[in-house]
């Protein structure tokens, strides 16, 4: 196909490849300027003495969304990418030390919650049913068109999508609705977590967010061979075969615009032309310095932003046989967790911790034989303006006191390597505000309306993409606002060639 009109993407993220693609895949040239001396974003990669460490994000579900896109490129996924779905969700442990094995089968996962956290597996089911309606009725139809379109809101099928919402999904609170199905405080605590999937708060996300436990445990849980990083590997390949021009660190300063049109770009002093512009920046970001918008900057900012990451990355030298792929050590105290996190911005000194270990899905390859790579997380506050160092050792003290307690071993003596990742360094190397992982909270029930467009109303041929902008973050929602990007972009591609 003849290549037409040049785009520029900014930022060489998921989104930011999976809009390239699709793009090149309608016939236009494209151009990817990328701050980093890799691709992948959040979704990077690094390796220690053997140990392989995927250093954003950890879970793998929906892989629709890419084979959607080697589809849309009319290339064979085969040789590319992998995956797998993995039988286990994750294993969960609690303080008083009860352990619940979360499998991806809902039968094999109620008969599980009945015999370890004693809650019948009847209000599992239930919720797991409702949870999918509500998906299948709402969720695809928020998912995969823009909201801020006029008109959109009004068509037919979202209308009919929004007369399926009820009260609980829009007034409740997630916590609140999952007291409504569970008898057990553990089974609430279990999908109460489920909010912190984009950020949030569950004691004041809405009841919408039910929706997400329908995509891993209805739909099921994957394991890419490789690990995350073939994601980015493979959407990277694809890009290239596609015909996609990556410019590698090189930042972009400044987005250039005249009289309410994109004109192009500056990267390193030198100017780029083109009449459509892509941004997978932190829309905080492309205002306050590439379009020196200070005003929509700020306007952006008054909305709360979703929590931050602190990540130490632990090359263990042994195994743990009771530990899986995904792991979660709940704190004992939820609602003071996300009181510290959101309301106080500090660290809890009790926090939840996660721990993604991939040599159980790829041992002696992830990590030497015999020993493990862990990937261990706990959420914290979007802050950049803390001691750093003080936050990283309070925060490794209380890890460690809360793992040697539940596995009953002295952690720190098995760990070789460490590697560890802040809020600081997430806005350093991603452009993330203040480290937020997901742009805005969906601490509200208008966050899906809030959240910033995936077009500029202001300025014809600016389009943005990525998890601080609609449908929201994470690798399903970010390929996902490529596609309704494109869906956009195409239209006015063709109509300037028209001209």
């Amino acid at each position: 196909m003849q290549q037409q009109s040049s785009v520029i993407i900014i930022g060489a993220g998921v989104a930011g490849m999976a809009s390239a693609i699709r793009l090149a895949a309608a016939g236009y040239a494209v151009q990817v300027f990328e701050q980093n001396s890799y691709p992948g974003g959040k979704l990077s990669y690094f390796e220690i003495n053997g140990y392989c460490f995927d250093a954003g994000p950890s879970l793998f579900t929906q892989p629709a969304n890419i084979e959607a896109l080697f589809a849309e490129a009319n290339e064979p996924i085969q040789g590319y990418f992998e995956y797998r779905q993995i039988p286990i969700a994750c294993q969960y442990f609690y303080e008083d030390g009860t352990r619940f094995t979360a499998y991806t089968q809902p039968d094999q996962l109620a008969q599980a919650a009945e015999a370890q956290l004693g809650e019948k597996g009847s209000n599992l089911l239930r919720y797991l049913n409702d949870s999918k309606q509500l998906y299948n009725k709402v969720g695809t139809l928020f998912l995969n068109h823009s909201l801020h379109k006029p008109g959109v809101l009004f068509q037919k099928k979202i209308v009919a999508a929004l007369a399926t919402i009820r009260y609980k999904h829009l007034f409740k609170s997630l916590h609140a609705l999952n007291r409504g199905y569970f008898q057990q405080e553990k089974t609430v605590q279990l999908f109460n977590r489920y909010a912190t999937y984009n950020g949030s708060n569950p004691y004041r996300a809405p009841g919408m967010l039910s929706v997400i436990p329908h995509l891993e445990l209805n739909e099921g849980t994957y394991y890419p061979k490789g690990g995350m990083i073939a994601i980015t590997n493979a959407l990277y390949q694809l890009a290239l075969k596609k015909g996609v021009q990556f410019h590698f660190n090189a930042p972009v300063e400044k987005i250039i615009t005249d009289k309410g049109r994109v004109k192009g770009i500056y990267s390193k002093g030198v100017p780029y032309a083109s009449n459509v512009v892509v941004s997978n920046v932190d829309a905080y970001f492309t205002y306050q310095r590439l379009l020196n918008d200070a005003k929509t900057a700020q306007k952006i900012n008054r909305q709360e932003r979703s929590s931050s990451a602190l990540i130490f990355y632990w090359g263990m030298k042994e195994s743990f046989p009771e530990l899986d792929l995904h792991n979660i050590f709940f704190s004992g105290n939820y609602v003071a967790e996300f009181e510290a996190i959101f309301k106080d911005k500090t660290l809890y000194p009790d926090p939840t911790v996660y721990i993604n270990i991939t040599a159980k899905c790829e041992p002696g390859i992830q990590a030497p034989p015999g020993k493990e790579n862990w990937f261990v997380m706990i959420n914290v506050p979007s802050v950049t303006d803390v001691d750093m160092a003080a936050m990283q050792q309070q925060a490794k003290a209380a890890i460690l006191a809360k793992l040697n307690r539940l596995l009953k071993r002295d952690i720190a003596s098995l760990i070789e390597v460490e590697a560890i990742l802040d809020p600081l360094k997430i806005e350093l190397n991603t452009g993330s505000y203040k480290g937020a992982l997901y742009g805005t909270s969906s601490n509200s029930k208008w966050a899906a309306f809030l959240r910033h467009p995936n077009f500029s109303s202001k300025i014809k041929g600016l389009y943005f993409v990525g998890g601080s902008v609609h449908p929201g973050g994470g690798i399903p929602l970010c390929l996902r606002s490529a596609k309704i990007m494109s869906g956009l972009a195409i239209p006015y591609l063709k109509k300037m060639n028209q001209h």
